[in-house]
């Protein structure tokens, strides 16, 4: 129910600022709104509200929202000769202009909103301190070192790892060279990471860890120990550092880890630290069913310890003007990522498997909103980033078809012929249905996996 819920709740937040664009700047036009409807199909809820008695309706299918406005096309009856400089249809061309644009510019402003509030609020992120690269990768052959610290990426600053996959993945997509500015110390130098001959994954959230470059980790200590289970049956306590599993050396928590769920049920030596002793335990994973995609399951082994953070935190926060400014960078260069990569789609440089549909977003929903609320706003941000491209695409039936009938009219001083409309109506509509299909049923081939 919680995945539902989140859901719900972007949709709404989302449909509900797209349609309220069209709806202010359509009364700022001086356009009367007939009806403001969240969702499509039966209405289930109608509230007639303000001197023009719009009706604000909440619908069956909440997939989706519009503001109907006075409109000679669209009237079923003669428009009273008084109401007429009201009508949609009667507006000067920039007016409609204005009045298209508003939804997508509302999700942009929204996304700027939210960016902006967690910049001023703070994120918690581990720093952008680098572990040893594997000695084949591109970073340790361009001469990246355990412990430099990434100040920058193609001159852009980088304040936390955060901005390091986020900066990377932009390099990824246009195919440019990455330019580190590394510091150590008081030091600083510039490492180049050549990509152009590099096959890079920019839809794959781990572009960095494809370059060799991968965040600092602390050391294992053990957090918690849980009554009954092999740890606390060995003797491990809170506080005690893991030196080693048998004769491997362990140097991260991800290292320890891996070693555990790799032993189930085998008796393991830990080299164990606490204070200034040091001593060996053994300790036996408990072997456990962990559950795979598609409904398979794997043996892997536990031994009822928490460990303590995996990373070193920094809490990230910016002041007003700055808060801004990175707000506003953060939604362009998402939005014309988006457009990068639908550019990518149209021309067959990357598969129509990518598309995602609203049983993936529910998904991401649902893992954000349990990691906190900063996630999930910033989910909410990066959906409504999306959603306004969607709509400013040059698509019949979209906010960017009107656009484009509009620049048409502007161009031919008159407007498109009301047949010519129609068809662009039908081939929109045709086109999104085949998106929207090729999206489910990426969705469905998901949760078969």
């Amino acid at each position: 129910m919680t995945t539902l819920f989140a859901f719900l709740f972007v949709i709404a937040v989302l449909i509900v600022v797209h349609e309220l664009g069209h709806y202010w700047v359509a009364r700022w036009c001086g356009v009367k709104v007939l009806r403001f409807s969240v969702g499509f199909g039966k209405p289930l809820w109608i509230k007639r509200l303000g001197p023009d008695q719009t009706e604000w309706v909440l619908s069956l299918i909440p997939l989706g929202g519009y503001v109907k406005m006075l409109d000679e096309r669209e009237a079923e009856t003669p428009i009273a000769a008084n109401e007429l400089p009201r009508a949609f249809n009667r507006q000067p061309v920039f007016k409609r202009i204005l009045i298209v644009v508003a939804g997508p510019m509302a999700n942009f402003l929204l996304a700027i909103a939210v960016y902006w509030t967690i910049n001023l609020v703070g994120i918690t992120a581990p720093p952008a301190r680098l572990a040893q690269p594997a000695a084949a990768s591109i970073a340790a052959q361009a001469g990246v070192t355990s412990g430099d610290v990434i100040a920058a990426i193609n001159g852009q600053t980088v304040h936390s790892w955060n901005d390091v996959g986020w900066l990377l993945t932009l390099a990824a997509a246009d195919h440019d060279p990455v330019m580190l500015t590394l510091r150590r110390g008081s030091e600083q130098r510039q490492v180049e990471l050549p990509t152009q001959s590099t096959h890079l994954d920019e839809t794959s959230l781990n572009v960095a860890s494809q370059l060799g470059l991968n965040v600092a980790e602390l050391a294992p200590v053990v957090g918690s120990v849980i009554a009954n289970q092999p740890a606390q049956q060995a003797g491990l306590l809170e506080g005690d550092r893991i030196l080693a599993v048998g004769d491997a050396p362990v140097e991260t928590v991800r290292q320890l880890i891996e070693l555990i769920r790799q032993h189930p049920d085998q008796a393991l030596s830990f080299a164990v630290q606490r204070g200034d002793e040091s001593f060996a335990l053994n300790i036996t994973p408990q072997a456990e069913q962990q559950p795979m995609p598609g409904g398979a399951t794997q043996t892997v082994g536990k031994i009822g310890a928490g460990l303590a953070a995996q990373y070193d935190l920094e809490l990230v926060r910016f002041g007003i003007t700055d808060g801004v400014v990175q707000a506003v960078q953060r939604t362009w260069q998402t939005a014309t990522f988006n457009l990068h990569m639908l550019g990518k789609l149209v021309r067959g440089q990357l598969s129509l498997s990518n598309l995602s549909g609203p049983v993936t977003i529910a998904d991401y929903a649902g893992q954000a909103v349990k990691l906190g609320w900063i996630q999930y706003f910033a989910l909410i941000a990066a959906i409504s980033i999306s959603l306004g491209v969607l709509n400013l695409l040059p698509i019949p039936t979209l906010d960017g078809g009107h656009l484009l009938y509009y620049l048409a009219e502007i161009s031919l001083r008159k407007p498109l012929p009301q047949q010519v409309q129609e068809i662009g109506q039908r081939v929109g509509i045709a086109l999104l249905l085949m998106l929207m299909s090729v999206a489910l049923f990426n969705d469905i081939v998901r949760l078969i996996r």
